[in-house]
């Protein structure tokens, strides 16, 4: 993973490797500026070149990929075409909260009505209030997943010179994938015809056979109720199984191939149940994100989700959000894919509650009133080096205080409990983010998968980054 460098103004300069990073902390002529995501500053340099660097995003509903590419181009002499390179620096996944403020307002709201409810005073109820709701209004659940990304894209703007955009326009159309019957000749033709009913399914299922639960081999699509038994072309009723049990299926109804195997039988049918509320997320935001990246004045270019993983398909990379957003619109080539990925995820700021309820709503406890003990915040990235006891050993993560003074800290691996607020030093305030890092995938098989979730210290940067029991 290449290390942010900033100049002696703190203008942005190009990436350099880990290794550089390292030597120009130890001759002096570099400080550090943040340790997630890892960021230098020159003592000694003020502006310089700088290569086009373009930044990817491949838009989710739980989680986006970015990217950060130097870009290049190359002649082929056999084809009198302009090949188009990436050389990825950075690789990154967001995770966002949309279901956790989801059900902070489902929350809210119920204690609102429970409040109206009792013999007590309240605020009486008004109505025709809304005049947030105008035509492009999301819910807030929708436009958090907005304003993170772009909340990234500025900051990442403010650590490499990056001279363009590439945003996947994802589309899910769910009228085709409800009525097969909507034909188009988009539909019918073309090199990427079916990829995306096909993605759809990999994401729905797994990416596995439904029937044997086998991974990494080649998926075929099949019909749960045969359309010779009257089954349809519905997204409801298609599933990927493997050669082999699509064939020891055949004709059979699903009931009757799975009579033996009743617990597999009901987990498949409330599966094809399940909601498309994913798809209609991403169809919600992905035009609201890309006219509020218009506002940035950078060159933006849109692609399908389909040429994204034909592009990855082309290339053998296996599957994982920043890798797709490697692989966003128009490219001929891409190098250094197998780069670790930096994990990010949006954990809020903490909330105004001022206790916690037990399942049947009464109050179980009281919290501080302090947002901050002994100057940490929970949030912070600490590392706390324990002498002896049982918990002995040195641990870095993000704390969570307590009015005690003996706090918690969560690990890569496990939460440490009781660690005393002496023993924990400051890396990295809270900014409403947890990270983490994402070991790659370096072999491509078959069927391809997702990107191991080793969580790993960044290696030969700072001896304190690291997590050790």
């Amino acid at each position: 993973m290449s290390v942010f460098v900033l100049d002696k103004k703190k203008n942005p300069l190009m990436p350099c490797s880990e290794k550089r990073a390292r030597l120009l902390l130890k001759r002096g002529r570099a400080v550090v500026v943040r340790v997630y995501p890892f960021t230098i500053r020159l003592k000694d340099r003020v502006g310089g070149d700088t290569q086009p660097i373009r930044l990817g995003i491949d838009p989710g509903s739980k989680t986006t990929g970015l990217m950060l590419a130097r870009e290049s181009e190359k002649v082929d002499l056999v084809r009198g075409e302009i090949k188009r390179i990436r050389h990825a620096l950075f690789l990154a996944e967001l995770t966002h909260r949309g279901h956790s403020i989801s059900e902070a307002l489902t929350s809210r709201r119920s204690m609102r009505r429970a409040r109206r409810g009792r013999n007590t005073l309240y605020r009486k109820p008004r109505f025709l209030n809304r005049s947030n709701k105008k035509k492009g209004w999301l819910a807030p659940s929708l436009q958090h997943r907005i304003d993170t990304v772009i909340s990234w894209v500025n900051r990442l703007q403010c650590w490499t010179p990056i001279k363009a955009i590439s945003q996947e326009l994802v589309r899910f159309d769910m009228q085709v994938m409800q009525n097969p019957e909507i034909s188009g000749i988009e539909y019918q033709q073309g090199t990427l015809a079916g990829y995306e009913l096909k993605e759809y399914l990999l994401e729905k299922w797994e990416r596995k056979c439904v029937y044997c639960e086998a991974k990494n081999v080649p998926l075929q699509i099949e019909h749960i109720q045969p359309k010779s038994k009257g089954g349809s072309n519905r997204v409801s009723n298609l599933a990927l199984a493997c050669e082999s049990c699509n064939t020891a299926k055949g004709a059979q109804s699903v009931s009757i191939f799975l009579a033996k195997k009743l617990h597999l039988l009901e987990r498949i049918l409330a599966q094809t149940k399940k909601p498309l509320k994913d798809a209609a997320a991403v169809n919600s935001t992905r035009w609201a994100l890309l006219n509020t990246l218009k506002t940035i004045e950078l060159p933006i270019e849109t692609g399908t989700g389909g040429l994204t993983k034909w592009n990855r398909h082309s290339f053998g990379i296996p599957k994982s959000h920043a890798l797709d957003a490697l692989c966003v619109g128009r490219v001929d080539a891409v190098t250094n894919w197998q780069c670790s990925i930096f994990a990010i995820k949006a954990t809020g700021r903490g909330c105004y509650q001022r206790t916690r309820l037990t399942a049947q709503g009464f109050p179980r406890g009281y919290l501080m009133r302090k947002k901050s003990v002994n100057g940490f915040q929970t949030g912070d990235i600490v590392r706390a080096e324990i002498p002896k006891g049982s918990k002995a050993g040195i641990y870095t993560g993000r704390v969570a205080i307590r009015a005690s003074g003996y706090f918690n800290i969560q690990t890569t691996q496990n939460v440490i409990q009781g660690v005393s607020h002496s023993h924990c030093k400051i890396i990295q305030r809270s900014d409403g983010y947890g990270y983490s890092i994402i070991a790659p995938q370096r072999e491509v098989s078959g069927n391809l998968g997702h990107a191991s979730r080793a969580a790993l210290s960044i290696p030969g940067i700072n001896a304190e980054v690291s997590c050790a029991n």
